[in-house]
């Protein structure tokens, strides 16, 4: 069985930016909320970890199964930092997935126009999107969780739409929706997938890529930068 695969879109017309309005504003003199990719965020009663931010955009990402019913997410301290815009969702039930199966699982958030957005992880690395080479099998990636925090592997196998990974990356519940990146010694992290789940014992994530071609299809704006 799969889950329902949902989306919400938007004309292209529609700026992202127009939006923001319908999101409750913070007290006046409320101390600024930070949104930065690796914090933790809350649905309804799931925990998970936001993927992405584009500061500029004032938009956030992390995986669709993360999604609440209200559509309103909050950090860690219940501050509302931003509401649903669009997601798609077919994650598998079970512990297994063939290979050649199509798997999306991506939620957009936009942002509170209160709140202060950057890109730097909780390991003080910042998280960049961009041209990345093609993922193959064997090639450094590591993964940013609140659960398990930074754990660093190699790319298990390349799938339709999604990888696995092996030697070293972990997780454990409240991962989902992290960022998994290229970790250059001494450079940015180069985001090339949001994390899904475990099948089998091998961690996955969907690609970043073609998450990034979802988002421009469903809300009619330029790719995540």
């Amino acid at each position: 069985m799969v889950r329902r695969l949902a989306t919400r879109a938007f004309a292209a017309s529609i700026a992202v930016t127009a939006l923001v309005p319908s999101i409750p504003a913070a007290p006046a003199k409320a101390d600024p909320v930070w949104v930065f990719p690796g914090m933790e965020i809350h649905q309804d009663n799931r925990v998970c970890t936001l993927g992405y931010v584009d500061p500029a955009l004032k938009i956030a990402f992390t995986a669709g199964h993360c999604r609440g019913g209200g559509g309103v997410v909050t950090d860690k301290n219940r501050n509302v930092i931003g509401r649903l815009a669009a997601f798609r969702d077919n994650t598998p039930t079970g512990t297994t997935v063939a290979t050649d199966q199509l798997i999306t699982d991506y939620e957009a958030i936009v942002l509170d126009n209160n709140v202060m957005a950057n890109n730097v992880m909780p390991s003080g690395r910042a998280l960049v999107s961009g041209p990345a080479p093609a993922l193959a099998p064997g090639q450094p990636v590591c993964h940013f969780g609140v659960a398990t925090g930074e754990t660093c592997g190699t790319v298990e196998s390349v799938n339709n739409g999604w990888f696995t990974m092996s030697h070293g990356v972990q997780s454990h519940n409240g991962d989902s929706g992290g960022p998994v990146y290229l970790a250059p010694m001494g450079g940015p992290g180069q985001i090339v997938g949001i994390f899904n789940s475990v099948w089998g014992s091998f961690p996955a994530a969907v690609s970043w890529p073609a998450t990034s071609e979802e988002v421009r299809e469903d809300l009619g704006v330029p790719s995540p930068r």
